[in-house]
């Protein structure tokens, strides 16, 4: 095979080994770490292995007590390699059979392969093919394990450690107990997505009459179908008279030829990674956040924050200002008696810095704080939609991740709005000074009215005083100047509730605008970048199964 045909079968191993670990990253912290953990050592085992021998193909064979594993092994490798005994287990360590030993040291130092035979025929016999690598047989690594039922624990755990590590993986059965549940429970089932590495050998056949082979053949494969292993191959053969090792020998050879085995077999664990990933944790693509929601959000977290008495303030204190400005002269001073509603707040301040700035508003009640936490929880289940439960629960835990700092944030932005108290209107000037020259008038005529009576009542001779229009002068500035007053307090109180309404509007919306940003910036941008997180993670199990990524 050569060197540009072995890349481009590794490129496709190597983006999905590195999406199953942007999936795997994706996912720390939100999935739990016993889901998590078995994804790691995949990627770790899949990163020595690829950094081992590629030239070298291991096929384990792995049967139970009593199968003939190690008679079927030695008429594969056409050597007596392994004990094989009426004694039971006869196997207690892994035995290696090697062709081709040239750099399988380190492959087999992974492994805890101790035992090593180093092969100097090809699994035929035939020698005239030895060293032939283009035949198949260079490269090819033989595993003898121990009954995966011994009574010996230690034996077991070298099977499953070793079930995990092969290239390929041999199941030998026995027509006595090819259907025993521990194998097809323990074993079988939970590596049914192992079938493109897995073969079944169906030893010792010699024991069953011709007739017989049939039906226990057909048997076995209902019960592989049953075990999710319906396309895998089944063999059958027999050590003790040599039929069907042909057989088994060249689809072993087929294989090691490939030069594919570990590949296959590493993405094999990709799949069966990538589907632990995926069950209960990946479910349909979330779109953007709905803008009613974010809407809908601001405007609970805006009550909770009392943008409604705020803005009721700067309409009160837009009055008190317009009556200071605009009232009648002489009786304006009793409306500076009643304290301006925004310094109650603490919300007349020149001085913007949201930083700093705080309001005296009252802290936020039992109820403004449910309020607020039932906005978020809804935000939170509205932006997650049908995303599996282990995530909604992650986005509900990036919506409330900021529920403490929430109602200081939110004062913080009251604070910090400008409410345009320091600004006055055009027209207070105006009215003002009308109101001065009313009153102007209204004083001269009174004090003219009085200065002629003090003069009658002294027997003055007084001169008459000047008419306009038939209506004496000091008269008509009275009345003028008290009835021009009262004509511009009631226009000015009229205009004042129509501006004070106007600017309360204004204040209204600048401090739900604010309120909104901090919706955004502690809420929605967290939950945002937890559905990215979501997405990314379903894209990323995507290209691990070799979908597009």
């Amino acid at each position: 095979m050569s060197r540009h045909r072995g890349e481009k079968e590794r490129s496709p191993l190597r983006s999905r080994l590195e999406a199953l670990n942007t999936a795997r990253e994706l996912a720390e912290e939100r999935l739990p770490d016993e889901t998590l953990a078995p994804v790691t050592e995949v990627l770790n085992r899949a990163s020595t292995r690829r950094s081992l021998s590629a030239e070298h193909t291991v096929v384990g064979f792995f049967g139970a007590t009593g199968s003939g594993k190690s008679s079927l092994f030695n008429a594969v490798a056409g050597q007596e390699v392994a004990t094989a005994a009426a004694r039971r287990p006869t196997t207690s360590e892994p035995l290696a059979g090697v062709w081709k030993p040239a750099g399988s040291e380190p492959l087999l130092d992974w492994l805890q392969v101790k035992k090593r035979h180093l092969m100097d025929a090809p699994p035929d016999g035939n020698s005239r093919h030895h060293g032939a690598d283009q035949d198949g047989y260079g490269g090819l690594i033989l595993l003898d394990l121990p009954d995966f039922d011994s009574t010996a624990v230690e034996h077991r755990q070298i099977v499953e450690r070793l079930a995990g590590q092969v290239d390929v993986l041999v199941w030998v059965l026995d027509p006595q107990k090819y259907a025993d549940a521990a194998l097809h429970q323990g074993f079988l089932r939970p590596l049914a997505s192992y079938g493109a590495v897995t073969m079944v050998v169906l030893n010792q056949i010699d024991r069953l009459a011709t007739r017989e082979v049939r039906p226990v053949l057909d048997s076995l494969k209902q019960i592989l179908a049953q075990d999710g292993l319906d396309g895998v191959a089944v063999y059958p053969a027999s050590a003790m008279t040599g039929a069907g090792v042909e057989e088994l020998r060249t689809a072993i050879r087929t294989v090691v030829d490939r030069r594919r085995a570990s590949t296959e077999r590493l993405l094999a664990d990709i799949d069966a990674s990538a589907a632990a990933l995926a069950d209960g944790s990946s479910g349909p693509a979330l779109p953007a956040v709905p803008k009613e929601a974010k809407q809908t959000l601001s405007e609970h977290l805006a009550q909770s924050a009392s943008v409604d008495v705020v803005a009721d303030a700067v309409r009160k204190s837009y009055r008190r200002q317009s009556h200071a400005n605009t009232g009648w002269p002489v009786t304006r001073w009793l409306g500076k008696l009643r304290r301006d509603p925004l310094k109650r707040l603490n919300l007349d301040r020149r001085d913007i810095n949201p930083a700093v700035n705080r309001s005296s508003l009252p802290e936020p009640g039992p109820a403004q704080r449910a309020q607020a936490d039932s906005a978020v929880r809804t935000f939170a289940d509205a932006a997650a939609g049908l995303a599996p439960e282990v995530w909604r629960g992650s986005i509900r835990r990036a919506a409330r991740a900021s529920a403490p700092e929430l109602p200081d944030a939110l004062d913080q932005a009251i604070a910090g709005t400008d409410l345009g108290s320091n600004r006055k209107s055009w027209w207070w000037p105006v009215i003002g000074i009308l109101q001065w020259i009313a009153l102007a008038a209204a004083a001269t005529g009174a004090l003219w009215l009085l200065g002629l009576a003090v003069l009658g009542y002294f027997q003055f001779d007084v001169p008459p005083a000047p008419r306009l229009e038939g209506f004496p002068l000091p008269t008509l500035l009275l009345v003028a100047g008290v009835l021009l007053g009262i004509v511009l307090g009631l226009a000015s109180g009229l205009v004042a509730r129509v501006a004070a309404a106007s600017r309360a509007a204004k204040a209204r919306r600048r401090l739900r605008s604010a309120v909104a940003q901090v919706a955004e910036r502690k809420v929605v941008v967290p939950v945002e970048e937890e559905i990215h997180r979501y997405n990314s993670f379903r894209e990323a199990l995507a290209a691990a199964r070799g979908g597009t990524r």
